[in-house]
């Protein structure tokens, strides 16, 4: 009988062992609190120069665009969708991005293409100042095919407690504020791919009205705002509330953040809309309520200010797009 080992048995230690050396190399940026970081048992972080600091954590995926990015063999931009979605979770409550964690599972470690998938996990923790200090890759044969690969990012922040935003105090006629998405984000994909698999379409393709290939299209990253909201703080505006506009669009998030008694009111009118949501609606042509709880319809944040921060916002900000009000009513999200 053959003699067995980890190695035969589709796990291999060593490869392992490079691509730590290889996240090492990628992952050059050690902020001084960081004591303990990548090839550690675990990581220590020193929490220093707050008074009375409250820890937000958040953990998420990139969910099926994972199968997209997989299929055309694009790998560097998908470490980004992961980093934004839980940094974008926790920079709602005014939070700092304080580190971040990933876990990585596949069939079978290939360095080429998981040294990509960790050059877009870093590039996204550099654009949301936030430094990847560990994580976990676990090489698990049969249970995925070898080509086969899946991620999850753990964000943590830290906000002082009497900084917390919390929409608690939201009022009628406050207005709302939308930041844009880049696109799809990380959420509706697997409604995308059925409709793109029932309709036989190419993801090599170029579908009016979009100008690139479909598959660029998709994979456009996910927006951090780390940097936007950051400078709106720094700026002394008095944020009410914020919403990540995740899974569930615009009419299932904004209410999380809404107090008994208050709804939103949004002009669909007030944005432009992306040539990638023109395309998706003219050919699902689903309810204008579906599509506001599935896709972000090209608003990644929002920020619930008083009219008066309004103008203030604005001019930090020449992005940014008042959409709606808060108005009195049941808790919910009126779109027009």
């Amino acid at each position: 009988m053959k003699n067995l080992d980890y190695r035969s048995a589709g796990v291999d230690i060593d490869k392992g062992l490079l691509f730590v050396d290889i996240i090492k190399k990628k992952n050059s940026w050690k902020p001084p609190y960081v004591l303990e970081g990548i090839g550690g048992f675990a990581s220590l972080i020193s929490i220093r120069d707050y008074k009375d600091p409250v820890l937000v954590s958040s953990t998420d995926g990139v969910g099926t665009k994972l199968l997209i990015a997989q299929k055309v063999n694009i790998h560097n931009t998908i470490g980004i969708d992961l980093v934004a979605m839980g940094v974008n979770d926790i920079i709602v409550y005014g939070a700092r991005p304080l580190f971040f964690l990933d876990y990585i599972a596949c069939g079978r470690l290939d360095l080429d293409v998981m040294e990509r998938v960790i050059e877009g996990i870093v590039a996204g923790c550099n654009e949301a100042e936030c430094p990847l200090v560990g994580g976990e890759t676990a090489e698990m044969p049969d249970f995925y095919p070898e080509d086969r690969y899946d991620l999850a990012g753990f964000a943590v922040g830290i906000v002082e407690r009497d900084k917390i935003i919390d929409g608690k105090a939201i009022k009628e006629n406050d207005i709302i504020i939308g930041l844009p998405s880049s696109g799809l984000h990380s959420n509706g994909f697997s409604l995308v791919r059925k409709f793109i698999k029932e309709n036989n379409l190419s993801l090599d393709g170029i579908y009016p009205p979009l100008e690139k290939p479909l598959y660029e299209e998709l994979l456009t990253p996910t927006r951090i705002y780390w940097k936007q909201i950051k400078m709106l703080l720094e700026n002394g505006i008095n944020i009410k509330g914020m919403a990540h506009i995740t899974g569930g669009g615009i009419i299932d998030n904004i209410p999380r953040i809404l107090p008994d008694g208050f709804c939103a009111f949004i002009d669909s009118r007030s944005f432009p809309s992306l040539s990638v949501f023109n395309f998706i609606t003219e050919r699902l042509k689903l309810p204008k309520e579906e599509l506001y709880r599935t896709f972000n319809m090209g608003i990644g944040m929002v920020i619930v200010v008083d009219r008066d921060n309004g103008e203030k916002i604005r001019s930090i900000l020449n992005e940014s797009i008042t959409i709606g009000r808060i108005i009195s009513g049941k808790r919910g999200v009126i779109v027009e």
